[in-house]
């Protein structure tokens, strides 16, 4: 505010000075020069208001700042690639990374986060436990100045968030369903398909959005018979995790199998990710069935092994150094006093609609994993 009210006067004293010398003794045409002349410089000076409001509204801030990084939990291997490559990456950027996980407990993230403000970063980065949980504490760290990225899930009801980083959750869903179609058209002969669904963590926000891209692709199917979901679970409500929780999850599934399919055959399952893929798999093995064809999500080392073998068959790659590397990327802005990088992706949080930063997600099945992990030697590595 005070930077505005400066160039506010300044604009003041700049039209008065133009005021006076329009009434000096010059001749007619004189004056309509300087006057020419005063109004452009009055547009250049507006233009250079502009400007700097827009920089004022993002402030940079000191090389070698502190950063910090709140992640949900480090229960799966995205999570803990994302630990290790923020302190790397960080450090390496120059700056003095904080970076913690809550362990899935949405105080936890909250009181981590209450630190972080309090040792002086500069930006928080969150990958919230529960994307909507976290208004109270995020709009205290925008006010005490402090930029705030979500990482891969909304940060929602809130207004307390400058942007998010994540992969198209919506298009993460199709992906799934349309390898899941693809793998009982290669696999299991001629429709109709027996089919489940499962959903992930209600309290993640990407996790409607992959069950509703996925229901855009099978619903259709569902709706003309190509595919029969047996036990008529097809809402999201029926068919989440709760907490990702694989053990839940194979819960569920032999609940499933012994209550629907104990003379028939279960074709296909709708996996939001791999560790629920493979507690999938490991249920109906478990039950005499025939392996059905089972979708997944995050490119774990362990179903990569199993999409090579022809276990699971398909996974979909979000690789956590691009999501690292273009939070940083944003950091870096914002440190130069550039602001947010600009994009003409938003969502709407449920108060404000938020700048996206979306990646592509990539569906990977045997056939095209070696293209896919070209670049990657350490899942490379695994496809042997």
């Amino acid at each position: 505010m005070k930077k505005r009210t400066l160039l506010s006067m300044a604009m003041v004293a700049t039209m008065a000075l133009a005021t006076l010398t329009g009434c000096g003794g010059s001749r007619e045409g004189a004056a309509s020069t300087d006057t020419a002349a005063d109004t452009t410089a009055q547009t250049e000076e507006a233009a250079a208001t502009d400007d700097s409001a827009t920089v004022a509204e993002f402030p940079g801030f000191e090389e070698g700042a502190t950063i910090g990084v709140s992640l949900p939990w480090l229960g799966t291997q995205n999570w803990k690639e994302a630990e290790e490559m923020f302190t790397a990456q960080l450090e390496e950027a120059g700056y003095k990374p904080i970076v913690q996980a809550a362990d899935q407990k949405v105080t936890q993230q909250q009181q981590q986060i209450e630190s972080m403000i309090e040792n002086g970063a500069k930006v928080i980065v969150v990958g919230p436990v529960d994307g909507s949980q976290l208004g109270s504490v995020l709009e205290q760290a925008k006010e005490a100045g402090v930029y705030v990225i979500g990482y891969d899930r909304l940060l929602e009801n809130t207004t307390g968030v400058d942007g998010v980083v994540q992969f198209g959750s919506v298009k993460t869903g199709e992906l799934q369903a349309q390898a899941l179609l693809q793998g009982l058209e290669e696999l299991k002969g001629e429709a109709p398909y027996n089919i489940e669904l499962f959903g992930g963590g209600p309290a993640d926000p990407n996790a409607p959005n992959f069950f509703k891209g996925a229901m855009s692709v099978l619903q259709p199917k569902i709706d003309d018979g190509t595919l029969v979901v047996v036990s008529g679970q097809t809402d999201f409500t029926q068919c989440a995790t709760v907490d990702w929780d694989n053990a839940k999850a194979q819960s569920r599934m032999d609940s499933l199998i012994s209550g629907f399919y104990s003379d028939k055959e279960i074709d296909g399952v709708l996996s939001p990710n791999d560790g629920i893929a493979r507690a999938i798999i490991t249920s109906c093995e478990n039950a005499g069935q025939d392996i059905p064809v089972v979708s997944g999500l995050d490119a774990e080392n362990e179903s990569v092994e199993w999409v090579w073998s022809g276990r699971q068959y398909s996974t979909v790659a979000k690789p956590t150094q691009d999501l690292v590397a273009k939070t940083i990327e944003i950091i870096d802005s914002l440190q130069a006093g550039n602001g947010m990088p600009s994009t003409d992706v938003t969502a709407d949080n449920g108060v404000i609609d938020v700048n996206i930063y979306e990646l592509p997600p990539v569906v990977v099945t045997k056939d095209n994993a070696k293209e896919v992990f070209a670049n990657d030697p350490s899942r490379l590595e695994l496809l042997k």
